[in-house]
């Protein structure tokens, strides 16, 4: 990923070249199809149901399956699967998790097509909650061990053929690392670039490697840095990507969609997960879906334009933008729902959920009252966008004008005036008609949409031309999921990026209160406007304590009316504290049927009875005022 972007990349799909890796059977990277991958949830002591699991996973479409591995009892019973799953004539490459364990990570490297170890605690002791300062000299000697201990590693899989994924967690970081360079991307990326060194003086390149967090910001910016620094280093490994802890349902859709499509749609990726709260072989067909999409730009018209240079990659810095009423400025992204929307029901109207969704502004076309609007409910009681032709000056009413319409924005007296372009539309002629109270809506019909909106943008940056954006997609999807999977990829990387002051879906073939949902769900994924309570709950391995799916429903059950807060749900007492990163509270799996309980990072109460944690857990969020 070049700073310059000489070759149109921010602007044109183009996959990046990574270096081939072979994984089995399987090849990544290269010119090869981005791969799609999932992780079993059972215990590799319970075979038969390992086997049965990566069946469901190969039949759903699921190109590599991955296995947590606690010790080396669990790494050698790979084996048995492996073979078990060749018997079932099922060619499907295994890969071990391991963690805190090097010697079960050359056990398994034995039997198994990939290994994947975590720099956090590959070989570090102490973590991230010790307090300890490292002298330049503590630093290189640690350094020093993390090579003795990786080397028999690599030369076991260079012997056997088996590849090594690098996976680093936000959540996960060894305290050595946080105490040089704090809880950072720069962190994340120096923590993987230690053992890419390593391997590639050792001359092992046989590596994929992945960056994750449940934070979509933090993971779509350490990525992009990680690529940066590898070509800075001559290095080009393919990678693995996947928000961590997404969830389930609309919300882990979404939350993967954004974040995993915003580098798929720059050309970065080579196999992917969608980290779902649910079974494994449910993850395939998202993950296929969101692949599919994106490639589906391969080859779109040339989009000609220029960087304008004013746009980080790498740390957030929202666009400035000057506000019309309330749009723009330091306000939230906005919402705009078109006729009908959610007050179309009495009973939607009236129901919490719909009430914490209502949108900032309703399209109307060029009625101010249509069939999709109840007598009780009437539109005029809400900031109301109408077509210029039809529009009257009345209070909460903003006229929307056409790009043939623009010449006369300013003989029109209205404190917000909406005026809905594309790309090509965007001349000097045209910004000379709009001033300071008009609202550009960014419309686009390209293949590669984001390609088109993000160079509309970059324009205004360069012309230094300061009025707010509304990203506006349209689509004609009946499945609720693909809409979810489009609209996150096409428009969660613009308010992660900083460069949009509202979103504007449009769908007739989706119910409207789903179409407000995933709008209101795409700013909550890019971190850009918080709507309701954020989950942050573990896909569960072989390591998870509990029964996942239903302890995720009853703590929704319980908490959904904490708008605001970020509650994780983790597996285990492993990897929970820290891969829950940023959670305000934490629910985590300590013992067969025992819970911990966590503020932040800190636990507050230990071995709860599983039956007694959810109520417990919300009494410990009173206690703190939330």
């Amino acid at each position: 990923m070049n700073k310059e972007n000489p070759d149109n990349s921010l602007f044109n799909y183009k996959r990046r070249r990574s270096k081939e890796v072979q994984t089995g059977s399987l090849t990544i990277g290269g010119s090869h199809p981005v791969r799609i991958q999932s992780m079993a949830n059972t215990d590799t002591n319970d075979i038969q149901s390992s086997v049965e699991q990566s069946i469901r996973i190969a039949d759903a479409g699921g190109e590599l399956v991955r296995f947590t591995a606690q010790g080396v009892k669990e790494a050698l019973n790979l084996k048995i699967i492996h073979e078990k799953l060749r018997k079932h004539g099922y060619n499907i490459p295994l890969a071990a998790d391991i963690h805190f364990n090097p010697k079960a990570a050359e056990t398994a490297a034995l039997y198994v097509e990939k290994v994947r170890i975590n720099p956090g605690n590959f070989v570090d002791g102490r973590g991230a909650t010790d307090s300890f300062e490292y002298t330049e000299d503590e630093y290189q000697e640690e350094l020093k061990k993390i090579k003795t201990r990786l080397l028999p590693l690599l030369q076991i899989c260079r012997e056997n053929k088996t590849a090594i994924r690098i996976g680093v967690n936000h959540g996960s970081l060894s305290g050595r690392i946080l105490s040089r360079y704090g809880d950072t991307s720069t962190g994340m990326v120096e923590s993987c670039m230690e053992f890419l060194r390593i391997c590639k003086e050792d001359n092992f390149n046989d590596i994929v490697i992945s960056i994750k967090a449940s934070n979509t910001v933090v993971m779509v910016q350490t990525v992009r840095l990680l690529v940066l620094i590898m070509e800075v280093e001559g290095m080009n490994y393919p990678l693995h990507l996947g928000v961590t802890e997404a969830g389930d349902g609309e919300d882990g859709r979404i939350k993967s969609a954004v974040g995993t499509g915003a580098l798929l749609a720059e050309g970065i990726g080579d196999t992917i997960r969608v980290s779902l709260s649910e079974e494994p072989e449910c993850e395939i067909p998202v993950a296929r879906k969101l692949v599919e999409y994106i490639a589906s730009r391969e080859g779109h018209p040339f989009i000609h334009a220029k960087d304008s240079g004013k746009v980080s990659l790498f740390s957030y810095n929202r666009r400035e933008s000057d506000a019309a009423g309330i749009i723009g400025g330091n306000q939230l992204p906005v919402v705009i729902a078109s006729l009908p929307v959610v007050y179309s029901s009495d009973d939607l109207k009236s129901s919490d959920e719909c009430d914490k969704l209502s949108p900032d502004f309703v399209y109307v076309g060029n009625n101010c009252h249509t069939d999709g609007v109840t007598p009780s409910h009437p539109v005029s009681n809400t900031n109301t966008i109408v077509n210029y032709a039809a529009w009257q000056p009345e209070k909460n009413s903003y006229p929307l004008f056409t790009a043939a319409e623009a010449n006369r924005i300013r003989s029109v007296d209205a404190d917000i005036k909406f005026l809905e372009l594309s790309y090509s539309d965007l001349t000097d002629d045209l910004l000379s008609e709009t001033d300071d109270s008009v609202v550009f809506v960014v419309k686009t019909a390209h293949r590669n949409g984001v390609g088109e909106q993000r160079a509309f943008l970059h324009k205004l940056l360069s012309l230094e031309k300061k009025n707010p954006v509304i990203l506006k997609r349209t689509y004609n999807e009946s499945q609720e999921e693909d809409l979810q999977i489009m609209a996150g990829a096409d428009l969660g990387v613009f308010f992660i990026d900083g460069l949009g002051d509202g979103i504007w879906l449009e769908d007739e073939a989706v119910a409207p209160e789903k179409l407000l949902s995933v709008s209101f769900g795409i700013l909550q994924a890019a971190r850009a406007r918080i709507s309701k309570t954020e989950y942050i709950s573990c896909p569960g391995c072989g390591r998870t304590l509990f029964d996942l799916q239903k302890t995720i429903a009853r703590v929704k059950e319980k908490t959904s009316h904490l708008t605001g807060l970020k509650i994780a749900i983790m597996g285990c007492i492993v990897n929970g504290p820290g891969e829950m990163a940023d959670a305000d509270y934490g629910y985590v799996g300590s013992g067969k049927g025992k819970v911990n309980l966590y503020k932040g990072r800190t636990c507050v109460e230990k071995m709860i009875p599983e039956e007694e944690a959810v109520e417990r857990l919300l009494k410990i969020v009173q206690i703190n005022g939330e």
